[in-house]
């Protein structure tokens, strides 16, 4: 009889390149359940990269997977999840990257202070750069349709995080979704506007 020896499961990936970025793929856990989000339809991969975590990793493992961080223009917390999710270990690695001349951006759905239940941009502010909020809708119906917040007042939140993340000193783009069913961008860009902060167009099913 053959035996075969079980296939190990590959490596996760937990850094990857993209715009002359390096993106950290920090948790799969999220705040929202975005319809559009690629893994509620089963699919983990964003420009050729695997995202798909089994386990999230830690501290040294991430700053192991930046390596020499210096041909990059930012690093970038982003992935299939929510990074404000693991604050601590944001707030270290970002620490980390800092001290090493980086400009840091969190690409967040902007409800850390909602979940963490008090307000983190002062923290963020220390170490971060520039936060990218994805707004996603001009008014809470749309936004609960298309992002099935778990959380109440989170369409709310997010914008009270963005005027604090503004306060902060921290660089604040929202962003929403020109294709998504009701998503009126041009009044997306006023809340933005009205916020004073910028505003990102993206396009729905480009992701990354």
């Amino acid at each position: 009889m053959h035996s075969t020896r079980p296939v190990p499961p590959p490596e996760p990936t937990l850094s990857y390149e993209l715009h002359g970025n390096l993106y950290l793929n920090v948790t799969w856990h999220c705040t929202l359940r975005c319809a559009f989000c690629p893994k509620f339809n089963g699919e983990w991969e964003v420009q050729g990269y695997d995202l798909r975590l089994r386990r999230e990793p830690s501290v040294t493992e991430l700053i192991e997977a930046i390596g020499d961080p210096a041909p990059y223009h930012e690093i970038v917390f982003c992935g299939l999840g929510e990074p404000t999710l693991r604050l601590d270990v944001l707030l270290e690695v970002a620490a980390a990257m800092k001290k090493a001349g980086k400009r840091v951006r969190v690409n967040t759905d902007g409800l850390a202070n909602l979940v963490h239940g008090r307000d983190v941009t002062p923290e963020l502010a220390r170490v971060v750069d520039a936060v990218s909020i994805s707004l996603n809708a001009q008014d809470e119906a749309t936004y609960v349709r298309h992002t099935r917040p778990k959380r109440a007042g989170a369409f709310a939140a997010l914008q009270d995080f963005a005027a604090r993340a503004r306060d902060a000193g921290m660089e604040v783009t929202l962003s929403a979704i020109d294709g998504l069913d009701g998503v009126d961008i041009n009044a997306c860009e006023r809340i933005a506007r009205d916020l004073g902060v910028k505003f990102r167009r993206r396009v729905l099913d480009a992701v990354g």
